[in-house]
């Protein structure tokens, strides 16, 4: 029951997110909203302020904003006609769709912000196994030692040793560690050796043999730091999710790994037990897939819609209407299609596995 409150407090502050930029990009460019929705189908609660209505509906696995003039064939009439989304132009409706995915990601850099300010567990640079066969240990490296310098270039963390050894172009590196009191200093030639990426793809690293202690330290950034980093943090993880897309589309990630409703409930509780930090992450990488996949592009979807505003605008004239339509049941097809194999994956990870 923890778990459900959980998933519906993430998905439904997402979702919230995602239509609030729809709607406040709409009033912001003078398009007058009728309804605000947080899930479809039957209204459970609602209250009209103004000329907007909003919502919470039975179903809690999506969201809407009904706009003045959005449907092709609905009737506007000619005081309205000024306001309705239909009369703008291609850049303007544009803008209104992309508005809800980049809500999305923006929300996601709010979020890795927060989390570097509340605090993130970075690993030190103290070895915690080393491996036999490998270069450190034929050197005499030791699990407990400490490493504080590669080459000269000083350093706590495990991120900068990794990074600095896989880097390096240097045949023999000199590597200074801290044991029992005393300085001592190691030259070491890297191995090239084969890892799985991410993605489950091989890829040739350097290494040493050396693997990282349980030891870290609690790494809080100031707000000015937060910053850039959430935005790092959020670029990096955007870019993995339209690679990881990508790979999915060319089968080298199984179709097996796409997760649902189920999964995302079962991580969402996983997450908060973890505590805040955990929840802030977590929040933030479901935040940044929610915009992506929704600037996919595929109709129904917030890219399908831009795609056939791109069309209009390159050849000046709208779509018919019923392009449009036989286009919304394409995707609405692929949409279900995708949803229905992403239940059976949820299913079959909890019953059968």
């Amino acid at each position: 029951m923890i778990t459900i409150f959980y998933a519906a407090i993430v998905l439904g502050m997402l979702i919230f997110v995602h239509e609030l930029g729809h709607f406040l990009l709409a009033k912001r460019l003078g398009v007058g909203v009728l309804k605000f929705s947080l899930g479809f189908g039957p209204k459970l609660i609602g209250r009209k302020i103004g000329e907007t209505e909003y919502l919470i509906s039975a179903f809690p696995l999506g969201g809407y904003v009904k706009m003045i003039g959005e449907a092709t064939d609905e009737e506007v009439s000619p005081e309205d006609m000024a306001r309705s989304f239909s009369s703008k132009p291609a850049g303007t409706k544009m803008a209104i769709v992309a508005a809800g995915p980049i809500f999305n990601i923006a929300f996601a850099a709010v979020l890795f912000t927060l989390a570097f300010m509340v605090g993130v567990p970075t690993m030190t640079s103290v070895v915690g196994d080393v491996k036999e066969g490998f270069p450190a240990f034929e050197a005499g490296i030791k699990a407990g030692d400490k490493v504080l310098s590669i080459d000269g270039t000083r350093l706590s963390k495990w991120d900068e040793l990794s990074e600095k050894i896989q880097s390096t172009k240097k045949e023999v590196i000199s590597i200074e560690i801290y044991r029992s009191g005393a300085t001592l200093r190691f030259d070491i030639s890297p191995k090239v050796t084969k890892v799985k990426t991410i993605f489950g793809e091989d890829m040739e690293i350097r290494v040493i043999g050396i693997g990282a202690s349980k030891d870290f330290i609690i790494e809080r950034s100031n707000p000015i730091e937060a910053v850039g980093k959430g935005l790092i943090s959020t670029w990096n993880v955007t870019k993995l999710t339209f690679i990881g897309i990508i790979k999915l589309i060319q089968r080298i990630i199984p179709a097996d790994t796409i997760g649902g409703p189920i999964m995302i409930a079962q991580m969402a509780g996983e997450q908060a037990q973890g505590g805040i930090l955990s929840l802030l992450s977590f929040m933030a990488l479901l935040s940044i897939n929610l915009g992506v996949l929704n600037l996919l592009p595929v109709p129904i979807l917030d890219g399908g819609h831009l795609t056939f505003f791109t069309i209009e605008a390159i050849i000046r004239r709208p779509l018919s209407h019923r392009f449009k339509e036989i286009a919304q049941q394409v995707g609405l097809f692929l949409l279900m299609s995708l949803m229905a194999l992403a239940f059976y994956n949820d299913i079959t990870r909890v019953f059968f596995k």
